[in-house]
């Protein structure tokens, strides 16, 4: 597992980031990520496309994890699940 919550020299959160050169269209019910640097294309679903979106390097994956909680009205936070999907993420490469 990638730990995404190592401090900067600042100390803020070193969340994970959206990869450069993609290319991001949202059709009725999913995401389609196309990455230009690999001539690739990726299907999410709208949860894998709400984690995606909040990749922006500032939020660690339980933070993440807390906003879908919200987005969702669930009990607790999917920490486990958000972190397993920002890996599957960082697999395809479409996230650093």
């Amino acid at each position: 597992m990638i730990d995404f919550q190592m401090p900067d020299e600042i100390g803020a959160p070193n969340g994970p980031r959206k990869a450069e050169g993609l290319e991001i269209c949202l059709v009725e019910d999913q995401c389609i990520v196309y990455d230009t640097r690999k001539d690739e294309v990726h299907y999410l679903n709208a949860t894998a496309a709400l984690v995606l979106e909040l990749c922006d390097g500032r939020r660690s994956t339980g933070e993440i994890a807390t906003v879908v909680q919200e987005a969702y009205g669930l009990p607790v936070p999917p920490v486990d699940d958000i972190a397993q999907c920002v890996n599957s993420l960082v697999e395809m490469a479409i996230v650093d």
